[in-house]
């Protein structure tokens, strides 16, 4: 299957409504609170328990956010949340689904930890799914990589107290630990998701300090799919912390060919050249994958093709960076460092098993 473009550039979603759908939702909020009134029972999936008293107050792009009591029924609208939901022992009552249609709207490094849940998955394939949310009765809703706009912020607010990305973001380009942030905070763990994020930290300074080559030698990472012409190339600073914070540099240059902040790069067939770097990693996702980038322009020519210093990423892997989560980190870590030590050999295979 051909997939889109990551959303670290999908354009802004339409979001308006009709008026019948408008008084739908009406009904549908009114409905929601008197159930969310006589609700008592805990979520059963819970695995831990909260560190910070509630209520709690998370300030975000639109404002700030109080959450008065432990929410039971998180929906997370956004793209990746789930992952740091799960990781904090706080299960939603539903995702939304990215790409990959993984059970739940949830990918195998995190599958263990939905304690026996079965979410209900979202989609947002045309926009935020108002009424449907407002019939799940949330107590809390997430949307940290959401790319929400502060009308679908309002909107949302109506259905349950919602918590956005933080002040500055850029769409879909929040940073993690930002993220991570703010999700412990809205659920009530903020000291559990220091050590996520510290653990992260930790793990990536111990693969540099094992692995001193990487330091300042260059890489480059690239979707495997080409879209529309030109092949989506990620500049330093958008997605690509899971490379410099082993101690690579990422090739500069990029955003100059990047439509805005936050976004990829556009690379046409002409300019393929400008991705060779000491390493380039491919999300090809596939063997046809791997075909499809090596024919596009003079990629299979570049000095690191040739020489073995080309990776060619796998779905799971590929999602995994992609996620840029805690959880996702962690299994990127594990399969990328001996395919990166590979690379820098000159004994990269041309397959997606490395």
């Amino acid at each position: 299957m051909t997939l889109l473009p990551r959303p670290r550039h999908r354009p802004t979603r339409a979001l308006a409504a009709s008026i019948t759908a408008a008084l739908a939702l009406t009904t549908l909020v009114a409905c929601g609170e008197s159930a969310a009134d006589d609700r008592a029972d805990e979520n059963p999936h819970y695995t831990t328990e909260p560190s910070d008293t509630f209520p709690v107050t998370v300030e975000h792009e639109y404002g700030e956010t109080t959450i008065e009591s432990e929410p039971q029924r998180i929906v997370s609208v956004g793209l990746t949340e789930q992952d740091v939901l799960l990781e904090l022992g706080v299960t939603p009552i539903a995702t939304t689904e990215w790409y990959g249609e993984h059970d739940f709207a949830v990918w195998p490094w995190a599958t263990d930890l939905l304690n026996g849940a079965e979410p209900e998955v979202l989609s947002a394939a045309d926009g935020f799914q108002y009424e449907r949310i407002a019939e799940l009765e949330p107590d809390l809703i997430i949307g940290t990589n959401a790319g929400m706009t502060e009308d679908a912020y309002d909107r949302l607010s109506e259905i349950a107290p919602t918590v956005t990305a933080t002040d500055g973001s850029e769409g879909y380009a929040s940073p993690w630990r930002d993220q991570t942030r703010q999700i412990a905070a809205a659920v009530g763990r903020s000291a559990e998701g220091e050590e996520l994020i510290a653990g992260v930290e930790e793990a990536y300074a111990a693969v540099a300090a094992e692995h001193p080559e990487f330091a300042g030698k260059t890489a480059t990472f690239a979707q495997g799919v080409i879209w529309e012409g030109v092949i989506y190339v990620y500049p330093d600073g958008v997605n690509t912390d899971f490379l410099t914070d082993l101690g690579f540099t990422i090739t500069p240059g990029l955003e100059e060919y990047a439509p805005g902040a936050g976004q990829q790069a556009q690379i046409s067939a002409e300019n393929v050249g400008m991705l060779d770097a000491d390493v380039v990693l491919f999300a090809t996702e596939s063997p046809e994958g791997v075909d499809e980038v090596l024919s596009f322009g003079t990629m299979s020519t570049l000095p690191a093709v040739q020489e073995g210093r080309a990776i060619y990423s796998d779905a799971v892997l590929s999602g995994a960076i992609y996620f840029l989560t805690p959880l996702s980190q962690k299994y990127v870590l594990e399969h990328l460092e001996p395919r990166l030590v590979d690379a820098l050999a000159g004994e990269s295979p041309q397959d997606v098993e490395g």
